[in-house]
C-alpha cells in the first residue's frame, strides 16, 4: 500500500483505493456525488471521495478505527506545524525519564523493557504535553501506527498478537516515529498540493444498524466492505493498541467497550446471546431468507456437538444476518430513490457447511426496500492455505445494489 495518506495505516478489510477513485469517478457521470460508507474503516472510501471534490458520510463503530480515521481525514492540516510539534515531542520523550509503571501482561510479552520505557516515554509526553486538538490527535496516531513495527514478536499489521513468534525487522521507537513523521509530513504536503479543491468529508462513530446523524434520503452511492461472516474477531485485532493506551485492561472490557458496537461476525460476539436467539430467528426483516437460515442455523448447531472446539457459529450466522438486516435497512432510510450501492463481501462455511452470504444480503436487502441486486465475483478463495478446516470453494466479489 503506497498510496499517499491511505499508508498511514493499514487495515485488514475492504478494497483497494484505486478501484474506489475508480468507482467514484464512473458514478460521477451520472450524477451521483454524495457517498456513504456504514463500515468506514480507516477511511478509504472518504479519502477518496474528499480527493474527488464530492461529499461524503462514513460510520464506523469501532472507537479505535474511528480515531485512527478521524486522524488521516485530518491531511489538509499544515504540515510544517504539525512536523514542527510532533517533532518537539519526540525530543521530550528522548529525555524523558519513565516513571515507574506496572505494564500489563500483555505488553510485557510483546516488547524487551528498553523498548517498552521508550513507548511509554512517547506516551506520557503526549498526555501531559499541552497541544491543539488536531496535533494531539496526530501524535497518538503516530504512536499507535509504530507499535507494532517495534515490537519482535508475532504483531503484524492486524494479526492476532503471537508472542512466540518473532520477526526478522523491528524498528526502535523514536527512530520509527520520526520516520512516520517524515513519511506522513511529505504525505501532507504532496497532496495538499494535487488537491486543491476538496469536500471535506464526515467520520461518524456510530452503529451502521442505526445511523443517526446522516440525514433522510441524503446519500445517492454507496461504496462499503461489512465484516465478513468468518469469524474474525475485530475487536480483539486492535487488543495491543487498546491495551498500550489504557482503554481496555482486559477481555471482558474489549466486550463491553468494542464488541457491543459491532456488526456479530465472530463466536466471540454471541457468547451471551442465550434466549434471545429466538426473537432473532423470527425477526420479520429476517422472513425473506428465514427458511434457508433455520437450516444452515440447525446443521450448524448439530455440527459443533462433533468439534472439540464446539463453537456456536449456528448463533454467529444467524446473528449476523439479522444485524445487516438492520443495515440495510438502516441504509434505507438515509439514501434516496436511485441510489447505488456495492458491498465488496466474501461467503462463509464455518465447519464445512455452506452459507451464500451475497444471495441472502441481496434478498435483505430487497426486502429492505431497494430495487434489486446482481452479484459480481473477483475471486475464489479458500485455496491457498493449507491449514484450512475445509474445502469448500468460497468466493469473493462485488454485490450491486440498485433502487
Amino acid at each position: 500500500m503506497k498510496m499517499p495518506i491511505h499508508r498511514w495505516y493499514r487495515y485488514t478489510a475492504g478494497f483497494s483505493a484505486s478501484w474506489v477513485k475508480e468507482l467514484i469517478r464512473e458514478e460521477q457521470k451520472s450524477g451521483r456525488r454524495r457517498i456513504i460508507d456504514p463500515f468506514a474503516g480507516s477511511g478509504t472510501v472518504l479519502l477518496e471521495s474528499e480527493f474527488a471534490g464530492v461529499g461524503s458520510y462514513g460510520v464506523e463503530a469501532h472507537p479505535y478505527i474511528y480515531r485512527i480515521a478521524k486522524a488521516k481525514l485530518n491531511w489538509n492540516f499544515a504540515p510544517d506545524k504539525f512536523k514542527e510539534e510532533a517533532l518537539a515531542l519526540l525530543k521530550e520523550a528522548r529525555n524523558k525519564r519513565v516513571v515507574e509503571v506496572q505494564f500489563s501482561k500483555l505488553i510485557m510479552s510483546c516488547y524487551p523493557l528498553e523498548t517498552i520505557q521508550k513507548l511509554e516515554a512517547l506516551k506520557q509526553t503526549w498526555l501531559s504535553k499541552k497541544q491543539d486538538d488536531e496535533i494531539k490527535d496526530f501524535n497518538w496516531f503516530v504512536i499507535t501506527s509504530i507499535l507494532r513495527t517495534t515490537s519482535p514478536v508475532g504483531t503484524a499489521q492486524w494479526q492476532y498478537i503471537q508472542p512466540n513468534k518473532t520477526k526478522s525487522k523491528v524498528m526502535d521507537p523514536f527512530i520509527a516515529f520520526e520516520k512516520k513523521v517524515y513519511e506522513m509530513y511529505l504525505d501532507m504536503k504532496r497532496t495538499q498540493n494535487r488537491f486543491k479543491d476538496i469536500t471535506n468529508s464526515i467520520i461518524l462513530n456510530e452503529d451502521a444498524r442505526n445511523i443517526k446523524s446522516i440525514p433522510t434520503g441524503w446519500g445517492d452511492l454507496v461504496i462499503t466492505s461489512p465484516p465478513y461472516a468468518n469469524n474474525y474477531d475485530y475487536a480483539d485485532a486492535t487488543r495491543l493498541e487498546m491495551t498500550f493506551w489504557g482503554d481496555i485492561s482486559g477481555w471482558s472490557d474489549l466486550q463491553d467497550n468494542v464488541r457491543k458496537n459491532l456488526v456479530r461476525a465472530c463466536t466471540q460476539h454471541v457468547s451471551k446471546l442465550g434466549n434471545s436467539i429466538d426473537t432473532i430467528l423470527s425477526n420479520p426483516k429476517l422472513a425473506v431468507i428465514q427458511p434457508e437460515l433455520l437450516e444452515v442455523f440447525e446443521i450448524l448447531k448439530e455440527e459443533r456437538l462433533k468439534h472439540g472446539g464446539k463453537k456456536n457459529y449456528h448463533l454467529m450466522i444467524a446473528a449476523y444476518f439479522n444485524d445487516l438486516a438492520d443495515v440495510f435497512h438502516s441504509l434505507r432510510r438515509v439514501t434516496s430513490g436511485n441510489c447505488k450501492m456495492c458491498f465488496v463481501v466474501g461467503d462463509s462455511a464455518p465447519y464445512g457447511i455452506y452459507v451464500p452470504v451475497d444471495e441472502w444480503l441481496g434478498k435483505l436487502a430487497i426486502s429492505a426496500g431497494f430495487g434489486n441486486y446482481t452479484f459480481e465475483k473477483l475471486r475464489d478463495r479458500n485455496i491457498k492455505w493449507k491449514n484450512r478446516k475445509h474445502t469448500v470453494p468460497l468466493h469473493e466479489g462485488r454485490l450491486w445494489i440498485n433502487g
